[in-house]
């Protein structure tokens, strides 16, 4: 499946599947305004990874909703994933290429155009920049600004992520500094004003 450039969202599993997780996810999926997910599900065994993986694709597949796997090719071979997200201390996009194929694969990059221009000439299928705001969903080292959007656009059309702390309040900022998605995680799962249907019915 190709991503769907014109849904922003780029949705991220909450850390802690909780009981009404999947009955959330199709309500949340249903808006049409996610076009891709990424499961990111750092403290679960191989086993329950697999067992929920499967529930969180056909749930994507209904909904055409590209289905990511963070870290780990392997997984997102076994579940056929559309693709996976690499961190810079996970394995080299060749390497996992020669897993999935020619899948999805999206690279981490912090706040850096060099390795920004790594993961282009290692044909990156997304560049992924944060944090962009201060975030509870995981501990966060580097913070970008949106002046690194405009310099990566001027060397490349690969789509941009912007990640990190993101909500009703600034999402507005990054999509005119040309970000083409939007990660976005504890904004739609633990917010406690609004449930996740209505937390990202917000974003327009």
């Amino acid at each position: 499946m190709k991503i769907n450039k014109k849904k922003f969202i780029y949705l991220i599993s909450p850390n802690r599947i909780y009981k009404n997780f999947l009955k959330d996810l199709k309500s949340v999926l249903r808006t049409n305004k996610v076009g891709i997910f990424q499961m990111r599900l750092k403290k679960y065994s191989l086993r329950q990874k697999i067992l929920i993986g499967k529930e969180i694709k056909n749930i994507c597949e209904a909904n055409k909703v590209c289905f990511l796997v963070n870290d780990d090719p392997w997984l997102a071979n076994k579940l056929g994933a559309d693709g996976c997200h690499l961190g810079q201390n996970d394995m080299k996009i060749k390497e996992a290429r020669d897993i999935i194929g020619n899948k999805i694969i999206g690279i981490t990059c912090h706040n850096s155009i060099k390795l920004a221009k790594i993961a282009i000439k290692s044909k990156a299928d997304y560049l992924a920049f944060g944090a962009f705001n201060a975030t509870k969903t995981k501990k966060t080292k580097y913070r970008a600004t949106t002046k690194i959007l405009g310099e990566v656009k001027r060397i490349t059309n690969i789509p941009i992520v912007a990640i990190g702390g993101i909500n009703s309040n600034n999402y507005k900022n990054l999509l005119l500094n040309k970000a083409n998605f939007l990660a976005i995680s504890s904004y739609i799962w633990n917010n406690k004003k609004y449930k996740p249907k209505q937390a990202i019915e917000i974003l327009r």
